[in-house]
């Protein structure tokens, strides 16, 4: 976690075969779980956004070392809170809608 700016561009060209001026966020997490560094560029310079944590770690996906992990916007949004997104499970009130749309459609003419 030492890198700066340009480290990191580097870290992302040779090990991570990615193009740092893609636009994309490019995270970074240290090997303890309770920093992240996240790399972008917005066309006129780069910008390193870093986050430490005071208890806890960030539930990182498991890989090899030097495998990179892509992640949708809400999965990051909730890595970045604080979410275990290694173990997603859905919600109960999500489990009892599911639950409720079944019957119903069970229930429905068209599928008798």
């Amino acid at each position: 976690m030492r890198l700066g700016m340009d480290g990191l561009a580097a870290v992302a060209r040779s090990r991570l075969r990615l193009d740092p001026l893609s636009g994309h966020l490019i995270l970074f997490r240290n090997r303890r779980g309770d920093r992240i560094k996240i790399l972008v560029w917005d066309r006129s310079g780069f910008w390193v956004l870093y986050k430490r944590l005071e208890k806890g770690t960030f539930s990182w996906p498991r890989t090899s070392v030097g495998e990179r992990v892509e992640l949708r916007t809400s999965d990051l949004l909730l890595l970045l809170s604080g979410a275990d997104i290694t173990r997603p499970r859905p919600s109960r009130w999500y489990d009892r809608l599911s639950e409720n749309v079944e019957e119903a459609l069970a229930k429905s003419p068209s599928h008798a």
